[in-house]
């Protein structure tokens, strides 16, 4: 699976290698071109997840602001809840498409 902003790649993964949270599909860091975000100071706290890191991607000589987040240090029992553990799995939403 891809997730695409117009034709740049930012993330490319088999869809067995990610994680679907709450309907967003969350890919490995790994398999994220780290070099498209950059951090934002966007705060938001998930009760259940923990403090999430926001990204601008940037992509087709635009920027998303925060188009991609991740969850760097889960708070105790999400990995338990997901059934793996997601810390700096990167999702992304609204003009990011996700394509096989």
């Amino acid at each position: 699976m891809k997730a695409v902003i117009g034709d740049t790649v930012i993330a490319e993964a088999p869809q067995e290698d990610l994680i679907k949270i709450e309907g967003n599909w969350y890919f490995p860091p790994t398999s994220v071109n780290h070099e498209l975000l950059e951090k934002s100071p966007t705060p938001y706290h998930c009760p259940w997840k923990g403090d999430c890191q926001y990204f601008t991607v940037s992509a087709n000589g635009q920027q998303y602001q925060d188009r991609a987040f991740s969850y760097p240090n889960i708070l105790p029992g999400a990995e338990k809840r997901v059934g793996k553990d997601f810390s700096n799995y990167v999702t992304f939403w609204k003009e990011v498409q996700f394509v096989d």
